[in-house]
């Protein structure tokens, strides 16, 4: 039987073995983005628990290669559309898109990740038992066959018309509106920094800022969430609920604004020292997605958060509020995800 570490060599037993893209869901679920057939280059990471430095390197050192397996960088009007149609709520100007077969090439080429490592054994199991198959025995894997096939022509299929049409919305939308679209991003993103950084001068001037540092540090978890939830309060919101620890599914606290719109908030109470993890945004980013009508999805901490979870909140609309923000906003400055 092949040795996993094969893979990592040899090109050619990669290519073979690149549509068994269902070994993935086997080894561990993978998330994919809204529109089913892609993930970025942070999701990737999360998959295998790797950092994104490590999977930004191996897309440099292979990039031909994953291309050709389904790896593209979208850019420009191309990026709007798919952002538009997938609803993706992001202000970056290029996105790294991977298929289901170029994260199974990353899985091939990957070596210091244990899932990686679960990937490729599983994969070669698979081909050993296949090619071990008695001949009488043949009969009962045509139904398997049967489904592969099915399985290409509905991957075949968004390229004859998802693509195309793609490409007509995009020949549509004329260039005066793709620079209109990327002004309103730079205007937002300016508003939004010059935000933070008046709360974070007023809040230093006010000299609270000791005052109210301490007072997050001593809270446990429990106090965490009713000191949120009363500055949702002070900040206009009505139905304001904390939810019970066993029952919140992700979501820890529930609102509506002074317009109407749903609120869900996550807190998480961690030293300053630890960052928040891809993993604990992709969760709450999907509980706030699997209820209905969420408007705002605020992701509360006392700590900062890693690259990954801020490239996974920037594409799921999460707000994010870390501790810089939270002392600004319980010493009186309004959060502006709110408003």
């Amino acid at each position: 039987m092949i040795n996993e570490s094969a893979l990592l060599e040899s090109k050619s037993l990669r290519d073979s073995v690149l549509d068994r893209t269902d070994v993935l869901d086997r080894v561990k679920a993978l998330s994919l983005l809204p529109d089913g057939m892609h993930v970025t280059t942070a999701m990737v990471a999360a998959y295998f628990e790797a950092g994104l430095t490590a999977i930004s390197s191996l897309v440099h050192d292979h990039r031909e290669e994953l291309e050709t397996s389904g790896y593209r960088v979208l850019t420009g009007s191309e990026l709007t559309s798919f952002k538009e149609l997938s609803g993706i709520q992001s202000r970056t100007r290029s996105l790294a898109l991977l298929s289901r077969r170029a994260v199974l090439n990353v899985a091939m080429l990957l070596r210091d990740s244990e899932v990686a490592r679960q990937v490729r054994v599983y994969l070669l199991d698979m081909e050993y038992l296949a090619r071990t198959q008695p001949v009488e025995n043949s009969a009962p894997t045509e139904p398997s066959d049967l489904n592969d096939r099915i399985d290409r022509r509905i991957t075949h299929i968004p390229g004859k018309t998802v693509v195309p049409m793609f490409n007509a919305l995009i020949a549509s939308a004329g260039e005066h509106r793709h620079e209109l679209i990327e002004l309103r991003q730079d205007i937002e993103h300016v508003e939004r920094r010059l935000c933070q950084h008046h709360r974070r001068v007023s809040f230093l001037e006010e000299g609270r800022a000791p005052e109210v540092s301490a007072e997050l540090k001593g809270m446990t978890w429990q106090a965490l969430e009713r000191h949120v939830a009363d500055l949702l309060r002070r900040d206009g919101c009505m139905d304001v609920v904390v939810r019970q620890a066993h029952k919140d599914r992700g979501i820890d606290i529930t609102a509506r604004t002074a317009e109407g719109r749903t609120v869900a908030v996550q807190c998480k109470n961690h030293t300053s020292r630890r960052s928040i993890r891809s993993a604990d945004m992709q969760k709450f980013a999907g509980a706030a997605r699997a209820v209905d009508r969420v408007d705002v999805a605020l992701f509360v901490a006392t700590c900062n958060f890693s690259t990954e979870a801020q490239a996974i909140a920037n594409l799921s609309g999460v707000v994010m509020v870390d501790r810089h923000d939270l002392e600004a906003w319980s010493a009186g400055a309004p959060l502006k995800g709110l408003r």
